[in-house]
């Protein structure tokens, strides 16, 4: 039979190129949404520790610590599965402001702890735990 040569081949590369430019498209999406909220997060945190660094206990900053972590969409998730308040905030900064008060470059254990969603998670679900087991694994993370 001679006929018309099969053009299934071709379409299927077609498809392929397709999707492949849309998934393309979507990855570097995914990556400036990711590279901004992390840059925004950073500067917050960065801006906090500014602030309050010679005024550390003042109860302003874990108002700002909250409404910060509460307006960023992947940290208020952890606030609510753990159903965290304001007083659960204040209680771990206190401990950690009590083993890991000092600063290294842009890091302050106290602030910046709030500000990763894995240090946020682990604390959380240790908020009873001993305020020097928590500053240890803090600073461990942050490389202290």
């Amino acid at each position: 039979m001679t006929g018309a040569p099969c053009r299934l081949p071709i379409i299927r590369a077609d498809l392929m190129n397709i999707f492949l430019t849309i998934l393309l498209i979507a990855l570097v999406a995914y990556f400036v949404y990711a590279i901004r909220r992390t840059l925004r997060i950073s500067s917050i945190s960065v801006g906090l520790i500014e602030k309050y660094e010679n005024d550390k206990e003042n109860p302003q900053l874990v108002e700002e610590i909250f409404s910060a972590i509460s307006s960023d969409e992947l940290l208020k998730r952890i606030l609510k599965r753990h159903q965290a308040t304001k007083s659960d905030i204040a209680r771990l900064h206190a401990k950690l402001l009590k083993w890991g008060d000092f600063r290294k470059y842009n890091r302050y254990i106290p602030i910046t702890s709030f500000f990763n969603v894995t240090t946020l998670e682990y604390l959380l679900e240790h908020k009873n735990d001993h305020a020097k087991d928590l500053t240890q694994k803090m600073m461990n993370h942050f490389h202290f």
